[in-house]
């Protein structure tokens, strides 16, 4: 499944500025830096049409298996990261809005955004481009290219058009289950032929290395140690998993980003972070991801650290 990247350099100017078949002649990102994942466009498949089912009736999960899940008005639906490993996007509905659930095995995100882009529902698809190592998304609609970890589109017609971040949350699928009923979970009846119970990404994620090169602005911690990330106000900060394993169950984080109060909680048992916006009074979306990543996109990120 995973193939060697071969880097986009161009021999001089082309005149299509075309990579892949994407327009990036107006990217924000430097083009050298756009890399091929091996598969082409759309060679790993968005799910575009997700089967869900009653979550009690599911039995391809094991109990510490992670789910990304979504909640909006009354309904509750849970993504299996052992189905989107394989597919990266899904394209979906929840009560009633337009989403799209995201993941890079890579960097190891799961982000979930409103699909409404002003006065446009999009659907995205896998572009077969990584930058910084990160899943470039396109649209159907303008074939736009979309950072995952930018939250915005780096090149062509919704170029520097800002995603809306949902809040989701990562869990085990034990937790998941004991939430009970009324939710929905995504089942492996996706159209595609794949083996959800192994993972192309095994030694990858057992090992130190990153399969890009990614640019090293901060050595705070190594590179692939998780870290819990928020980005309120543009202002960014990490918050290493490690120190947060060392809290207790009753135990949170009262912290100040981007001029918002914010707590954060984490539960080793089930891996379920959640992050309140006390300022806003709301949930506050938020990310898993391996350090490289972060440190990647915002250099500037502060860490915390247990006063």
């Amino acid at each position: 499944m995973l193939l060697l990247a071969v880097a986009v350099v161009g021999c001089g100017a082309q005149p299509s500025d075309l990579i892949q078949g994407f327009d990036v002649s107006n990217a924000t990102i430097p083009k050298e830096e756009i890399r091929s994942g091996g598969p082409g466009k759309d060679g790993i498949p968005a799910i575009d049409h997700p089967v869900m089912v009653p979550t009690e009736k599911v039995d391809f999960m094991s109990p510490t298996d992670l789910v990304v899940t979504v909640s909006i008005g009354t309904e509750h639906r849970a993504y299996p990261l052992r189905i989107l490993l394989w597919h990266e996007i899904v394209n979906d509905v929840v009560g009633s809005q337009p989403v799209a659930v995201t993941y890079c095995p890579l960097c190891g995100t799961a982000m979930v955004f409103d699909r409404r882009v002003g006065d446009r529902t999009l659907s995205f698809g896998v572009s077969g481009l990584l930058y910084q190592s990160d899943v470039l998304m396109y649209d159907r609609q303008t074939e736009s290219l979309w950072s995952q970890l930018g939250i915005k589109a780096v090149a062509g017609k919704m170029l520097d058009t800002p995603l809306t971040w949902i809040p989701s949350e990562v869990m085990t699928w034990q937790m998941w289950w004991a939430k009970g009923g009324g939710s929905l979970t995504l089942s492996t009846n996706t159209g595609h032929l794949r083996d959800y119970t192994s993972s192309p990404y095994r030694v990858y994620e057992t090992n130190s290395e990153t399969m890009f090169p990614v640019p090293q602005h901060r050595t705070d911690l190594k590179n692939k140690a998780w870290i819990l990330g928020v980005v309120i106000n543009g202002e960014a900060k990490a918050y290493p998993r490690e120190a947060l394993e060392k809290l207790t169950i009753s135990q949170t984080i009262k912290d100040r980003v981007g001029g918002e109060e914010i707590v954060v909680a984490y539960r080793p048992d089930t891996q379920h972070a959640t992050v309140t916006n006390e300022t806003r009074g709301q949930s506050q979306p938020h990310v898993m991801a391996y350090w490289f990543a972060w440190q990647a996109f915002y250099p500037q990120t502060a860490v915390w650290t247990k006063p």
